[in-house]
Order: structure tokens, then C-alpha cells, then sequence
């Protein structure tokens, strides 16, 4: 299937998602994240992708190439005409409902940061299980300094990521930071040349494509609810899991595998 704002393709059990506005810094309109929504909907559904890359795109220039992400939202389209109060609620509560699906999405999720990410960027990155930048890439958070607010769950994903105060630093200042800052701080697990992103993203997601896909999805919905949680309620939850687990054929393959000594083949049920 074709869409208007995201090319997405599937190869070796590992869907990878790039934003396709290059010539715009891939910044969000409406369309874009209604794209992200179906794009996720078909990956959630394809029991053959297991994994899942987010990244952007090239922007071509007469003066060169030029790595985009997501400079955030297209200002550009915003001015074309006065929003209602409505309008502006409902733009808002896609973009949130775009970032939910992103953080919720039951399989692992891999953010490459090739580019800038601004405002919407910042705010899928933080959405993700994993983040890879480029070195040469950054993240912000400009907010405070354009008169507006960061969404997409900004303040409780960066001060978990990265504690209350550094978090508040970096909202507080809009701090630029490239991709060996993110990582020096906690924010990003990875930097690499921007050639070398793609091909570790892919590495990393080759091998979650190799676990159990029930497992995986009981890791990431109980360690996404970790610290809301008590202890009481997290054992309960983890004896759910591994209950749940051991009525599965995957239960019974990984056993086998490893009696075998043998790679183990999951299927999902």
C-alpha cells in the first residue's frame, strides 16, 4: 500500500517506516500522522514483522544531501488559515493519539534519528523503545522559546529517561544536543556515523525479531507500566505473564531449542 507522507517496507521480519517529506525537514501536517496511524495499524496486524524501525529521510539540495527526521510541525501549513479552538483540539489529540500508538505498538520499536528532531520529531524519538542517533543528527525540545508547550508525553517519557532535573534543563532551555550528548546523558542508547545508523538499527532489530513474540510483548507492556507500578502488583503481573507463557508453543519450542542446542523458531502462538 502507498502513502501520501511515509514509505514503508518489510524485509527480513523487521518493518521499517521513513517519514517522506523531505522537502519540508519531514515536518508534521495532519496527514502524516493519520499515514503513522495506518502504517502502524498494518505492522500491528502482520504477524510476519516482529520489529520496527522509525527513521526519516534524505532531503535533496543543489548545494547537497541533507539528513531529515522531523523538524517538527510544518509552520508553513499552519499559517495558511486561522484554526477554530475545535480544530486546534483536534490536531493536538492526533498528534497525541499518533505518539500513544508509537509508544503502545506491542513490538519493539527502534527510533533512528538521521536528522533534526524538533517538537513532533523529539516527541515520536522519546515514543520508541530504543534510540539510535547519528552523530551528526540532534534533538530539542524548543518549546518554551516559540510561545507553545511540548506534547506526546515529553515530560514523563525524558524525566524517566533521563531524571526530573536534566529534564527540566533541557525543556526549560531547548538545549541542542547531537547524538554522543543524548547518549552521554541516558537520552539515546546509540550514535554512530549517519551511514552506519541504518545498518544498526537493523542489526539490533534482526536480533528482537529473533525472540518470542508473545514474551516481547509482555516485556514491553509490563516494563512500559514499571514505575506506576508497586511491587504487590508487578509480581502479579509477571506470574500472569509467565502463566501465559507456558500455555504457548513457543513455551514448548524454547525448551526443546535449547535441549537441542539448536536456534528456536517462534511463531507467535
Amino acid at each position: 500500500m502507498d502513502y501520501e507522507t511515509v514509505r514503508y517496507s518489510v524485509s527480513n521480519r523487521v518493518g521499517i517506516i521513513s517519514l517522506n517529506r523531505p522537502e519540508r525537514m519531514n515536518a508534521v501536517i495532519e496527514q502524516l500522522y493519520l499515514d503513522m496511524q495506518a502504517v502502524l495499524q498494518t505492522a500491528e496486524t502482520d504477524s510476519e514483522v516482529r520489529a520496527l524501525i522509525l527513521t526519516g529521510s534524505v532531503r535533496r539540495t543543489p548545494k547537497g544531501d541533507q539528513q531529515a527526521f522531523c523538524a517538527g510541525a510544518d509552520l508553513k501549513e499552519h499559517r495558511k488559515g486561522e484554526r477554530s479552538p475545535w480544530q486546534q483540539r483536534e490536531y493536538i489529540l492526533l498528534a497525541h493519539e499518533t505518539t500513544r500508538r508509537l509508544y503502545t505498538f506491542p513490538k519493539p520499536v527502534i527510533v533512528a534519528v538521521n536528522g533534526p528532531a524538533r517538537g513532533a520529531g523529539s516527541e515520536m524519538a522519546l515514543n520508541g523503545d530504543f534510540l539510535l542517533m547519528a552523530d551528526s543528527a540532534s534533538i530539542a525540545f524548543p518549546e518554551t522559546g516559540l510561545g507553545t508547550f511540548v506534547g506526546g508525553g515529553v515530560t514523563s517519557h525524558l524525566s524517566k529517561l533521563i531524571g526530573r532535573q536534566q529534564a527540566k534543563e533541557l525543556i526549560f532551555t531547548g538545549r541542542v544536543l547531537d547524538g554522543p550528548a543524548a547518549v552521554a546523558i541516558g537520552l539515546a542508547l546509540k550514535s554512530v556515523p549517519v551511514a552506519a545508523l541504518l545498518p544498526s538499527a537493523l542489526e539490533l532489530a534482526a536480533k528482537l525479531a529473533t525472540k518470542a513474540p508473545i514474551s516481547m510483548r509482555f516485556a514491553k507492556t509490563i516494563l512500559n507500566q514499571a514505575e506506576a507500578l508497586d511491587l504487590k502488583t508487578t509480581l502479579m503481573l509477571e506470574a500472569e505473564a509467565i502463566l501465559a507463557c507456558m500455555n504457548t508453543a513457543d513455551w514448548r519450542e524454547g525448551i526443546d531449542a535449547f535441549a537441542e542446542k539448536r536456534t528456536p523458531k517462534y511463531h507467535g502462538r
